[in-house]
């Protein structure tokens, strides 16, 4: 495998299973040193004592790379701090930031409590801050001192986020709020060298399997080598090329990966407008705003819908 990371440092949040275990195995065979984080917690975000960090870094220096584990809860602001300064005092410094870590607690808007809603939004949202928040006020000291770096931010959005998902109401928010992290991001920390970007990923995870089981099934034959649509580490070669310094001219993007297939989001656009010059009577509106509809494409459906 090419050494399109040579040298690098990375940290991948919630690397322990999953999208993220593929992202660090990923990042790692192409020579990046990682930071594998993993809090330990279960699909609802509950603690487990486990460590499947150190299970991901075996696999990664039995490979000949190098790595070390984390166990910070991402969305703490002091533990995200130390997390980024662990990259700094093991390897040397950071390039790379991937936010992956999340859980769902799914529910139909109506039933769903406001501790539930607070522990993803907690998680997702505020979990992509803080480590961007530090990480990024790091690489502003290095290029104001003269030593700019190549800097990488691949964060993790989803389908739900843009599109919606029926019963997952707080999981989208959390995603959608991600994306417009992603814009804002990018042109914030664009002047310092870094590149933020996020990806839309499809996988069968602890995450996904419940939601959809069918679409998320493995496929008759897997052992015979067929191909796995599915499986977490198609997404993880996007991660890879987006964390190199080849990436230095794309910058908040939302990509989404399902199998082979790369799709380039646009998100919020600008669609058909209508100035009427002076302020709208609310009698005007109804028949300006179909006409507007009727001119612009459908929206993309909601999954589950």
């Amino acid at each position: 495998m090419s050494k399109l990371l040579e040298g690098r440092v990375a940290i991948v949040t919630g690397s322990g299973r999953g999208i993220g275990r593929a992202h660090a195995l990923e990042l790692a065979a192409h020579g990046a040193a990682v930071v594998v984080n993993d809090f330990g917690v279960s699909l609802a975000g509950e603690g487990t004592g486990e460590s499947p960090a150190e299970e991901v870094v075996a696999e990664i220096r039995a490979a000949g790379g190098q790595a070390v584990t984390n166990g910070a809860d991402v969305a703490d602001f002091e533990q995200a701090a130390a997390m980024v300064q662990q990259a700094i005092d093991e390897f040397g410094g950071l390039d790379i930031l991937v936010n992956n870590a999340g859980f769902v607690r799914d529910r139909m808007l109506v039933n769903t409590s406001e501790e539930e809603w607070d522990a993803v939004i907690r998680v997702h949202l505020k979990g992509h801050f803080a480590p961007l928040r530090h990480a990024g006020a790091y690489w502003r000291t290095e290029s104001k001192e003269g030593r700019t770096r190549a800097a990488r931010v691949i964060n993790t959005s989803s389908g739900a986020g843009l599109q919606g998902s029926v019963g997952q109401a707080t999981y989208s928010a959390a995603k959608a709020g991600i994306a417009g992290l992603t814009l804002v991001a990018a042109q914030e920390l664009g002047r310092y060298g870094v590149t933020v970007n996020a990806i839309a990923p499809v996988a069968r995870t602890r995450m996904t399997e419940g939601a959809f089981p069918e679409m998320m099934a493995a496929p008759d034959g897997q052992d015979g080598g067929g191909f796995d649509a599915m499986d977490p580490a198609n997404n993880s070669p996007v991660v890879a090329w987006l964390a190199s310094a080849e990436a230095g001219d794309v910058t908040g993007r939302v990509i989404e990966i399902e199998g082979g297939k790369i799709t380039l989001e646009n998100c919020w656009s600008h669609g058909p407008a209508q100035d009427l010059g002076s302020r709208w009577e609310a009698s005007q509106v109804g028949p300006a705003l179909r006409v507007l509809i009727d001119a612009a494409p459908a929206p993309e459906p909601v999954y589950g819908a």
